[in-house]
């Protein structure tokens, strides 16, 4: 691939859940943000988890509320992550052996990005064909 790191191509900023936060108000804030899942931080921003659209279809499924359930009831763990220097084709690597469609990307431990696979395929199509917000 290229020498590009997660850092270089991760999204920012990057909204994350608290392990107490109400299972339906995570659903509510991956409708309204147009993305499928988001990682769950401690006070000091270290990655606990990933809710995902498939955690919360599958507590539905399940016949539970999500208003009656929190992130620590519907999260992934261990969460994977990936730190700001790891090499993109490492992360591509990781996403496609663990079948994710995203991975936080942490610094010191803290929560600092999160990359999603179009995140990886915009990083390498022609410039002519890339969006700059």
């Amino acid at each position: 691939m290229t020498d590009l790191k997660a850092k270089d191509i991760m999204s920012r900023p990057v909204v994350s859940a608290r392990k107490n936060a109400s299972a339906r108000d995570i659903a509510m804030q991956i409708l309204s943000g147009l993305y499928s899942g988001m990682p769950v931080t401690d006070d000091q921003g270290k990655v606990l988890g990933v809710v995902t659209e498939f955690d919360l279809l599958n507590r539905i499924r399940e016949g539970k509320e999500l208003v009656k359930l929190t992130a620590d009831d519907v999260m992934a763990q261990p969460p994977i992550t990936v730190d700001v220097n790891t090499p993109v084709d490492e992360v591509l690597k990781i996403m496609t052996e663990h079948n994710i469609i995203r991975v936080p990307v942490t610094e010191e431990g803290q929560l600092v990005g999160i990359i999603a696979r179009c995140d990886i395929l915009r990083a390498f199509i022609e410039p002519e064909f890339a969006t700059y917000m």
